[in-house]
């Protein structure tokens, strides 16, 4: 478990939210709560204790070179204890942000080096019947149309995951 303080750069899709519902309807303690269906871009990102400006700066600046992007999701994928939805539409968005921080490490490693773009749905459950069960339910509700519009850098407080800015997919930075 992440511990307050712990960053991470994402892109929230509010269209992706009834894939999440679908799981906590099964189990929910599979679905992590207070976490919108969101794609991580990094996680975990520079310690809110390290962050600095320049940081702030990449960020905003990085999101500015993508447009906002209509996507299609698809694909659900499994492993133990954990179901996705994948979400190729973004996989340059993700990779350019790991491209701009080379030193960190994605999930800490936990997924190799360059883990697909996702929605996670389902996690931490190894009860495989619970699995299949989530995966069938998300399943019926694909294809799903949602739309990636602004990047997030949220920190994780006593109180849950916190929004430190928003910023919008293809708009440059005002100075």
């Amino acid at each position: 478990m992440p511990e307050p303080g712990t960053t991470a750069v994402v892109i929230v899709l509010p269209d992706a939210a009834p894939l999440l519902d679908a799981a906590w309807r099964i189990d929910p303690a599979l679905v992590r709560p207070g976490v919108p269906a969101h794609v991580s871009l990094l996680y975990p990102f520079v310690p809110e204790s390290a962050l600095t400006g320049q940081d702030e700066k990449g960020v905003r600046s990085l999101a500015a070179s993508f447009p906002a992007a209509d996507l299609l999701l698809e694909e659900v994928v499994t492993a133990s204890g954990f179901v996705a939805v994948t979400v190729p539409g973004l996989q340059p968005v993700v990779d350019a942000f790991r491209a701009q921080w080379p030193g960190l490490r994605p999930y800490r490693g936990r997924f190799g080096v360059r883990p697909a773009a996702h929605v996670t749905v389902a996690m931490g459950g190894d009860n495989l019947t619970a699995a299949a069960h989530v995966r069938a339910a998300i399943g019926r509700l694909l294809p799903l149309r949602t739309r990636a519009a602004a990047v997030q850098l949220v920190v994780l407080t006593e109180g849950g995951w916190q929004s430190r800015f928003t910023v919008p997919l293809g708009v440059p930075d005002r100075p």
